[in-house]
């Protein structure tokens, strides 16, 4: 029988510390993926940790294993080369295999979806990207490719600016064009983990921001 745990990839990253505070505010019991030569240890009886890479589909299939959605706010590793499709190839995958629906993943200002009406500060920061960034740019693109193309229930939020922060501001949703310049992460945590129940952008990609 399955539990009610949460898998997330990149939970001890800049956005994910966040979204891992908020799961445990609300008693949600997580399997945390982290890379072997990670520190961190929690005495937290709602945290399982998964020692592996993201691109290691044994690892990823462990942690799936009893988990009912994935949340992945997974960041860059520095000086490889691009993680992101790699990472949902191996969840989605992982996904199937374990009967799991909902991913939920975050992701930037750069990706380009069907029906966007980015303005000019938009349009330039995606190009910024492309022109400065052009292989975790194409990828994270790839990322969406996948999962447009696949028959999970799945989420990807797109952010400007992430702002750590416990505080709270008011939060807008738009689907064509980012509605501000930053997210408080407290607030992304809190959106991510609504969306675990939520409906309204399932097979979507928001952009999320405070006004």
């Amino acid at each position: 029988m399955k539990q009610d745990k949460i898998a997330v990839i990149g939970g001890t990253g800049k956005s994910g510390t966040y979204l891992v505070q908020e799961l445990m505010r609300r008693s949600i019991p997580v399997k945390l993926l982290l890379r072997t030569s990670s520190s961190f240890e929690t005495d937290n009886p709602l945290i399982e940790i998964v020692r592996g890479d993201a691109r290691d589909y044994e690892a990823i299939h462990k942690l799936l294993e009893g988990c009912i959605a994935v949340i992945s706010t997974l960041g860059q590793p520095k000086g490889e080369r691009s993680i992101f499709s790699d990472a949902t190839g191996n969840i989605l995958r992982a996904m199937k295999a374990h009967g799991i629906n909902r991913y939920l993943v975050t992701t930037g200002l750069n990706v380009n979806a069907p029906g966007d009406a980015k303005n000019e500060q938009t349009r330039m920061a995606t190009e910024w990207m492309y022109q400065n960034f052009p292989e975790t740019t194409k990828d994270k693109q790839a990322e969406y490719e996948l999962l447009a193309g696949s028959n999970a229930d799945w989420t990807m939020v797109r952010l400007p600016r992430i702002i750590q922060t416990e505080e709270h501001f008011p939060v807008k949703v738009d689907l064509k064009d980012c509605p501000g310049e930053k997210i408080s992460a407290a607030d992304l945590a809190c959106f991510l983990a609504d969306q675990l129940s939520g409906e309204e952008y399932i097979r979507k990609s928001p952009f999320l921001a405070n006004s």
